[in-house]
């Protein structure tokens, strides 16, 4: 039987004293440490990035020569002077390529998403919700990833999953789902990491 929601778990109160703004910065920290996925210099775009825990550890691994973009529906207070932050909702195409483009990038190396949909409960529902959340952070990525680039995205899993990642493997070379270590254990939710972008025909 899974264990009771407890907002005070060891994830967040470690986060509280290191000083990240939610316990999910730990979730990428795991997917960095397996995958290699940041280093120095990147340019990053992080969308769903409210309250910014991923924002804070993206901007230290990417070190003052890197940028980061934050998008969210939410503003976002100040992380680094690496990083920029917009209100912009991500399946407005013109809105992030407004904000893209104010921030003075076009083409990203890693786009990170640890969105949700709102969720009502109702698991079928939840899930489609992800799934189709999920398609238009993939949308975003085909829009302004570089073709060397990743992908890493929470996905909820249920009935529309597997069709969802085989999409996924037809649009980039490689496309893996991953489980971490602080994900609650009521959670369906895994990450899928995409690698090389293929080029549209």
């Amino acid at each position: 039987m899974p264990k009771p929601y407890n907002p005070n778990d060891k994830w967040a109160r470690r986060a509280a004293e290191e000083g990240y703004r939610a316990r999910s910065v730990y979730k990428l920290m795991e997917l960095d440490v397996r995958g290699k996925l940041l280093r120095a210099g990147m340019t990053v775009l992080d969308v769903g990035a409210a309250p910014g825990s991923w924002l804070q550890y993206t901007s230290e691994r990417v070190g003052p020569h890197g940028r980061v973009v934050g998008l969210d529906l939410k503003s976002i207070d100040f992380i680094a002077d690496n990083v920029q932050t917009f209100v912009c909702d991500l399946t407005d195409a013109v809105a992030v390529e407004n904000a893209l483009q104010t921030a003075g990038i076009t083409k990203v190396d890693l786009l990170l998403s640890d969105i949700a949909p709102n969720t009502s409960g109702i698991k079928d529902r939840d899930q489609w919700l992800s799934i189709e959340l999920s398609r238009a952070v993939a949308a975003v990525a085909k829009a302004h990833m570089k073709p060397q680039g990743t992908l890493v995205m929470k996905v909820f899993q249920g009935r529309d999953f597997d069709q969802f990642l085989a999409e996924l493997k037809f649009t980039f070379r490689e496309a893996k789902s991953r489980t971490v270590q602080a994900t609650r254990d009521s959670s369906k939710e895994v990450y899928i990491v995409c690698k090389g972008l293929k080029s549209a025909t």
